[in-house]
Formats: C-alpha cells, structure tokens, sequence
C-alpha cells in the first residue's frame, strides 16, 4: 500500500488578531518569522530543530478547522520545561498548567502547557526515557 503521509510542512492554528499573535510567537516564544503576508492575514514561525513552521492566520467565513483558541495538543520539546514555562511568563505570557513531572512506561517526564493570546494551548515537554522505553 502506498504511503498516505510523506512528511509535515507546517502546523496551522487560527488566531483573532495577526499583530498580537506576532508579538506573542516572536516576542514572548522567540520563534523566528520566517513570512508574514498582511493582506491575507498569516504568519509563519520556523520551530527549532525542524523544516515544520507553525502558521497562524484569521479563519475565514468559509474555512474548516477549529476555532480560534480551541486548538490543544501540539507538543514542542525543552531540556527544561519548568525553566521555559518561567521564561514565558516572565515575557508576559499564560501557563495554562504549571510544569509537573511524573513517572510512566516512557520514562520521566516534565510537562506544562502554555496558551497564545487567543488560548490555544501547546504543551512544552521534556521526556527522560526509561530502560523499557522505546517509542516517542
């Protein structure tokens, strides 16, 4: 059977106001613009360590997807998550869920989940494989 999924090029998520999420993905994540189109609106972030870029635009009356601030789920990664969390709301951003760690079959794991302007909410992980560990 041939392959359905090649690979991801981009990682999108609906935002209310273009000028906020800017400030918000350049200024309190540190994620590099790598284009920004005012007419349309969007925006596009390179995400370290990868060719993905996290896109965010207004959604359209005609547009599927979800809503503005109803997005969850998307997990970047951080030797450090309770230091990152720190440094986010330093720059003026929301933690949703304070950083934690517990213990499970992958390993340790430390994660906290932080919101954009317009609550979408990113999980920011570090996992610390066990010996039985074997999958992401």
């Amino acid at each position: 059977m041939p392959d359905v999924i090649e690979g991801m090029e981009a990682v999108t998520v609906h935002i209310r106001d273009i000028q906020r999420a800017r400030r918000f993905y350049s200024e309190v994540l540190g994620l590099k613009e790598v284009s920004y189109m005012p007419t349309v609106p969007r925006a596009a972030y390179a995400i370290p360590g990868t060719s993905t870029v996290l896109a965010m635009h207004i959604m359209g009356d005609d547009e599927g997807g979800r809503e503005p601030g109803t997005v969850s789920g998307i997990v970047f990664s951080h030797h450090d998550p309770k230091a990152a969390c720190g440094e986010i709301l330093k720059r003026g951003g929301s933690i949703v869920n304070e950083p934690r760690t517990f213990v499970n079959p992958m390993g340790t794991i430390t994660l906290g989940v932080f919101a954009d302007p317009d609550g979408n909410e990113f999980v920011l992980r570090h996992v610390e494989k066990g010996p039985t560990a074997t999958s992401p």
